[in-house]
């Protein structure tokens, strides 16, 4: 469906292009999503379980539609130039290969943008790397109206949107009526980003022929389920355990919140969730990024740091530093950062490992991509 664009005399007011039909965006998630991946186990539970969706906004497929063509109009930036993809690109897994992002007038943003697939099964419902949205409802507008990013007044975007002939039906069909506010903005942003949902890579191939995510997949090379296994097995049993802090087969942070993993010795620039709550005790701790897409995400951290997943391996491998609030997942017993000194060969097949997370199929689907045309 073609929605006619008025004559607003704003720049990009060209109309989306949309199907008649809207997309699918309540899709059926596979079984290893709706299962937990260890019976029993406090982190390894199942993926469903984890969904922070709010009662008050449920995905549709209208009010996805609706939050797809907000994420990608520029109408919501200050100076007509920037939307919510300037920052968050389909191909890199809804973040930006660039180290900082600009926004509006050419201005950097304060760290580097983090990928939003599976935003949905974050159970804590928080967003930012330093969780300062109790949930992507709130997470949504705080760019909107950022300095750095799009610069702009909620109130100013809804009287845009409203000289835009292409957004009364689309508010309508998502809402019931066509009134345009800040809140169904939210919403239906909301309902976008919830719905980028990844579950089609050759993880989840592999993962579909076995009972078991710590079985051998038959999909998988010999480097991919050692490295596998070195992502899942504990620091007693040969592995990394990489899964205590990316949990479920969402690969998400784990429930207990944001984490330091070492990256310095003291915290000099960003705080992170220190800086928010106001404790030294918090200082250097972020929220720990789903790592499904992470192939095609680089570059990585909070500050953009790593250039390559080898990079991030090598870190955890024997980088980690003694920062006095480095989490206990990264301590040996004697409270000092574990060494894993792992090998060329094992380094080699964690990457691959991490490869196997990407989702092809999701940085394609033309329902995630871009409905205007430049």
């Amino acid at each position: 469906m073609s929605i006619p664009a008025c004559d607003s005399g704003l720049p990009f007011s060209s109309a989306p292009q949309l199907p008649n039909t809207p997309f699918d965006y309540t899709v059926d998630l596979p079984a290893h999503f709706i299962e937990p991946g260890i019976p029993g186990s406090t982190t390894q539970i199942a993926v469903i379980d984890h969904d922070n969706t709010p009662a008050d906004n449920p995905i549709s497929d209208h009010g996805a539609t609706l939050g797809r063509v907000l994420f990608y109009d520029r109408n919501l930036s200050q100076d007509l130039s920037s939307s919510c993809a300037t920052c968050h690109r389909q191909l890199h897994g809804f973040s930006d290969p660039a180290i900082r992002s600009i926004g509006f007038s050419g201005k950097e943003t304060k760290r580097h943008s983090m990928g939003l697939t599976n935003a949905r099964f974050y159970k804590r419902g928080r967003a930012f790397w330093d969780e300062q949205a109790r949930s992507l409802e709130e997470q949504v507008l705080i760019p909107v109206q950022d300095a750095f990013e799009l610069g702009t007044d909620l109130k100013v975007i809804e009287q845009r949107l409203a000289t835009l002939e292409y957004y009364p039906a689309l508010f309508e069909n998502a809402f019931g009526d066509d009134q345009i506010n800040s809140d169904r903005i939210s919403k239906a942003l909301a309902q976008f980003v919830r719905s980028l949902v990844s579950f089609e890579s050759k993880y989840d191939e592999g993962r579909a022929a076995v009972d078991r995510f710590t079985a051998a997949f038959p999909n998988f090379t010999d480097e991919e389920n050692r490295g596998k296994e070195l992502f899942l097995k504990s620091n007693t049993e040969g592995g990394l355990a990489c899964v205590s802090c990316h949990a479920t087969e969402a690969f998400v942070g784990v429930h207990t919140g944001p984490k330091n993993n070492g990256l310095d010795v003291v915290t000099l620039l960003d705080p992170g969730i220190g800086g928010i709550i106001g404790a030294d005790s918090l200082d250097g701790m972020f929220k720990p990024p789903s790592l499904r897409n992470v192939g095609v995400r680089s570059p990585y951290m909070h500050d953009g740091r790593f250039a390559t997943l080898r990079e991030v391996v090598d870190h955890y491998s024997d980088g980690v530093e003694a920062h006095q609030n480095l989490s206990d997942e990264l301590k040996d017993e004697s409270g000092q950062p574990l060494r894993f000194t792992l090998s060329e060969t094992d380094k080699q097949a964690l990457v691959a490992f991490l490869h196997s997370l990407t989702d092809n199929k999701m940085l394609n689907d033309p329902k995630f991509s871009d409905p205007f045309r430049r």
